[in-house]
């Protein structure tokens, strides 16, 4: 009792290994996983073909086709010798060979595996790259369920089974999300045979072509602007090397602290001006400091850049237990309670104890984002709050009330600290950040008052002889401008 799976390659028979050509040559009986291959038509003529064609077109879905195939090989190999011919080779993207053999060995029956030539050779052939110059290969059907698909854009791909206009439309969604509409990729329609042709389209195109089949793969070059993760890791590690850069080669992770918040804040002001090439930009220079931060880390033996990743992606999926586990939730506001409950419940996995309530909420932050973020957490864990917002207004009016009457420096200091508190309770009962509020109001009147310069400066007039009156006009034009 044994089952020997033959790869029929990727082509016609003249791509067939000698050995599986000898095998099939003494076979009586070959089951085939599908008929709809080029070598079918030139396998032996006395050998007797079965396919399982038939299983493609009553089963509902991809793994109840592989599940059944699968058992009734098993079956058959458990009563007698039998020979299963797959294309290609046995090993590339051949999912029911990977679960026979997983069955036959619980089940005890022998399979001996025949190699055959996969479409990857031929593939190289046709688009002319070196294998080992970091190919990376995929299935086009697993590949269409990813939102963003793991591609290394650095690196060329291989894709198989691309086999219709529908599943190329689908894979096209994906791949625009790593690469551009407009990235030239090429389809390779019957690879293997004489009749193998290479169609260069660019992406946004991928499913239009009326070519595509059962046998059409697509190759992927690599962007020509480096864009990965591992490129930029790749760079900052230079950079910090001894062949590298004198600057970067000095910092140490305290050095670079200030540099980090001022690439975050222009961050934030590229969200303010609605600002997407410069956003892009800025996003460019954080990603810069936390690659940095993570090399230095990587050279004192503390963590990877791997871990960094690795850990952030764990805890994102243990934290969302509604999305990745059997969790429900009714809105946001229930998915925040979770998000709470599940970090409370790590923290004290690993001993860890708060003193306050107060003391989760981090210290360096923005002075008004913590003062927001203390008074939320004040009336979310203790209930130390305002009825309502009535009463913060009547904390506002009495603390503009004291600030007024403050006699010494450190009382006013003191009573305008309070006011500004009570400000950011205030802007916590309306629902806006006062953080991002104060940011805006500080980037209009950067607005308005380059305006005026502006005015001044086109009207001749000169700063020192403006009154009141005169610059309140001035301002006025400014503000419906800005």
């Amino acid at each position: 009792m044994s089952i020997t799976v033959v790869g029929l390659g990727p082509g016609n028979g003249r791509l067939l290994t000698r050995e599986a050509w000898d095998i099939l040559s003494t076979a009586q009986r070959v089951y085939l996983r599908t008929a709809r291959h080029p070598t079918v038509a030139d396998l032996p003529t006395q050998v007797e073909r079965v396919s399982f064609d038939h299983v493609y077109e009553t089963a509902v879905k991809f793994d109840d086709v592989y599940a059944q195939i699968v058992a009734e090989l098993l079956a058959l190999g458990q009563s007698g010798d039998i020979i299963y011919a797959v294309p290609g080779h046995p090993y590339m993207a051949e999912s029911t060979v990977t679960a026979l053999v997983a069955a036959a060995k619980e089940a005890g029956v022998a399979v001996r595996i025949v190699d055959g030539l996969s479409f990857v050779e031929p593939m190289l052939t046709a688009v002319g790259v070196d294998g080992l110059d970091g190919v990376q290969l995929y299935d086009a059907i697993a590949l269409t369920n990813y939102h963003y698909p793991p591609l290394n854009p650095d690196a060329p791909v291989l894709l198989g089974q691309v086999y219709s206009r529908l599943l190329a439309g689908e894979l096209k969604l994906g791949l625009t999300a790593v690469y551009p509409d407009e990235h030239m990729v090429q389809l390779v329609h019957a690879v293997g045979t004489e009749a193998a042709q290479v169609e260069t389209i660019p992406l946004y195109q991928l499913d239009h072509s009326d070519q595509i089949n059962h046998l059409t793969s697509l190759y992927i070059p690599p962007l020509s602007r480096k864009g990965s993760l591992m490129t930029l890791a790749e760079t900052v590690a230079v950079l910090r090397s001894p062949e590298g850069c004198p600057w970067d080669q000095e910092q140490t992770p305290q050095s670079l602290r200030g540099d980090l918040l001022g690439e975050v804040a222009e961050v934030l002001e590229a969200l303010d001006a609605d600002d997407p090439e410069n956003l892009c930009e800025e996003l460019g220079d954080v990603f810069y400091h936390l690659v940095m931060q993570a090399q230095m880390a990587s050279e004192n033996g503390d963590f990877t850049l791997t871990e960094v990743v690795a850990g952030i992606e764990e805890k994102l999926k243990r934290r969302h237990p509604h999305v990745w586990g059997d969790w429900q939730v009714a809105d946001s506001a229930e998915v925040v309670r979770n998000w709470e409950a599940i970090k409370q419940e790590e923290k004290a996995g690993r001993g860890e104890t708060a003193v306050s309530i107060l003391d989760k909420v981090p210290q360096s932050l923005p002075a008004l984002s913590r003062a927001q973020a203390i008074q939320a957490r004040a009336r979310k864990d203790a209930g130390f709050d305002w009825p309502d917002v009535n009463g913060v207004w009547e904390k506002l009016a009495e603390e503009i009330a004291e600030l007024r009457a403050a006699a010494t420096e450190a009382e006013q200091q003191a009573e305008l600290g309070d006011l500004l508190f009570t400000v950011v309770n205030l802007a916590r009962w309306l629902g806006v950040e006062a953080e991002t509020a104060l940011r805006e109001a500080t980037l209009r009147f950067n607005g308005r008052f380059r305006h005026v310069e502006q005015l001044v400066a086109e009207r001749g007039l000169d700063w020192r002889k403006l009154d009141l009156a005169a610059l309140d006009g001035l301002w006025a034009e400014a503000k419906e401008r800005h």
